[in-house]
C-alpha cells in the first residue's frame, strides 16, 4: 500500500519530546517497508488547505497518524484526524472525538467520573468556583468538580502530554483554596497556559498498553514504573526530566518493569479490566495506553488515557511489544489493519 505517515511539524530549537515525532515517523517508515508497503513522511501544520492539497498528490491508501501537537498546541491534536475524517480518508488511531475528549485532561476526568470510575479528585481555574464550593455539590455532580480538601496535589497541563511541564515544583501541599489557585496560576506558563490540580495519589504507577487485533482490543503485558533510590524528599513522579533527560536522575532511576509477584495477580487482572472499560467508554482503535496510580490501599486510580501514545522503539509501547514477544513490524501491521477495517466500515456506513 501507499501510506503517508502524518506527523507534528518540528519547529528549530524544538524540545526532546517534539522531536521525538521524527522518531517514531523514521520507526514506522522501516516498519511498513518490512511489511511490503511504500510511505512517505509529511508535516502536519495549521495550513490545513496545504496539507489537503499535499494528501490528495500522493493519494494514499491510509494514513498513519502520530499526530501529538499542531504548531506546539496540544489542545489542536484533533485537528489531524478530524482533516482525514473529513477527506474520507483511512487512518490510524482514534477519531477526532476520541482524540479531543482524552486530549482534554480534565474533560477526559469528567467523563470517567460520570461514567463510574475513579480518577483522583481535581480543580482548575476555570472550575474552581464549582469544584471549591461545598454549598453546589449538585452541580459538582454534573460538572464533574470535586469540592476542595487539604492535601497534596500536582499540577498538570490540560493539554499537554509528554510530562511537559511537570517537575518536583509541581507537587503541592495545600491546606485552603487559594493557595491551590496560586499554585495553578503561577504555572500556567509552563503548562501551556491552561493547568489544572489533580489529588496527589503516592502510591504505585502502572502504565497498560492496548493493541487492536482482529477487532477487538488487547491489553499487552503491563508494566509499573519503579522509583529507585528517590530520596525521600522526591516527588515519585516521572517528570519531564524523568522521561528525556538521559543524563537525569530520573531517567536512569525509573526503571520499567513488567515483572509481578503472585501476590498482585487480582490488582492486575483489576488494571487490565479497567483499562479495556476506558478503550470502550472513549470508542478507542487501533492502539491506546491508559495510565494508573495504586494507592497505599491497593485501589486503582486512572490519571490519563493516551488514545495515540508514543511509538517510538525505546518507549512503553514498544516495550509492552517486545514482552508479548512481538517484534516491533508486528503492532504497525495490527494498527493498519485496524485503521483499514473502520475505513471500510464508514464507507459502508448510510449517507457515507
Amino acid at each position: 500500500m501507499n501510506v503517508v505517515i502524518l506527523h507534528d511539524r518540528i519547529a528549530l530549537g524544538a524540545r526532546a519530546d517534539e522531536l521525538d515525532a521524527l522518531v517514531q515517523a523514521e520507526a514506522i517508515s522501516g516498519a511498513l517497508s518490512e511489511l511490503g508497503h511504500r510511505s512517505t513522511a509529511l508535516p502536519f501544520s495549521l495550513n490545513l488547505s496545504e496539507v489537503q492539497d499535499a494528501l490528495r498528490q500522493r493519494r494514499p491508501d491510509a494514513v498513519f497518524n502520530i499526530v501529538e501537537s499542531v504548531e506546539g498546541y496540544g489542545r489542536l491534536i484533533h485537528l489531524a484526524p478530524a482533516l482525514l475524517e473529513a477527506m474520507g480518508l483511512s487512518y490510524t488511531g482514534a477519531s477526532a472525538d476520541g482524540t479531543f475528549l482524552t486530549s482534554n485532561k480534565v474533560l477526559t476526568k469528567r467523563w470517567l467520573r460520570a461514567n463510574g470510575m475513579d480518577t483522583p479528585d481535581w480543580s482548575s481555574l476555570t472550575d474552581a468556583t464549582r469544584a471549591f464550593s461545598n454549598d453546589r455539590r449538585e452541580e459538582d455532580a454534573i460538572q464533574g468538580g470535586t469540592p476542595f480538601a487539604p492535601g497534596s496535589y500536582i499540577i498538570k497541563s490540560v493539554w499537554e502530554d509528554a510530562s511537559v511541564g511537570l517537575d518536583a515544583a509541581s507537587i503541592v501541599r495545600a491546606n485552603d483554596e487559594e493557595t491551590l489557585r496560586s499554585a495553578v496560576r503561577e504555572r500556567l506558563d509552563r503548562l501551556g497556559g491552561a493547568a489544572f490540580a489533580e489529588r496527589f495519589v503516592d502510591g504505585r504507577e502502572f502504565n497498560l498498553s492496548i493493541l487492536e487485533i482482529d477487532g477487538g482490543p488487547q491489553v499487552l503485558p503491563p508494566a509499573e514504573i519503579h522509583f529507585v533510590d528517590y530520596p525521600a524528599d522526591k516527588p515519585r513522579i516521572v517528570d519531564y526530566e524523568a522521561k528525556w533527560d538521559e543524563s537525569s536522575f530520573g531517567y536512569s532511576h525509573t526503571p520499567r518493569s513488567f515483572e509481578f509477584p503472585a501476590s498482585d495477580a487480582s490488582l492486575i487482572a483489576q488494571l487490565k479490566h479497567l483499562a479495556i472499560r476506558c478503550w470502550r467508554l472513549f470508542e478507542l482503535s487501533g492502539y491506546a495506553r491508559v495510565d494508573f496510580r495504586v494507592d497505599r490501599d491497593g485501589k486503582p486510580w486512572v490519571l490519563e488515557i493516551n488514545a495515540n501514545p508514543c511509538l517510538s522503539p525505546d518507549a512503553g509501547f514498544a516495550a509492552a511489544v517486545h514482552r508479548a514477544g512481538m517484534e516491533y513490524a508486528a503492532p504497525i501491521d495490527k494498527i493498519m489493519a485496524s485503521a483499514l477495517r473502520r475505513g471500510a466500515r464508514n464507507r459502508m456506513a448510510p449517507g457515507s
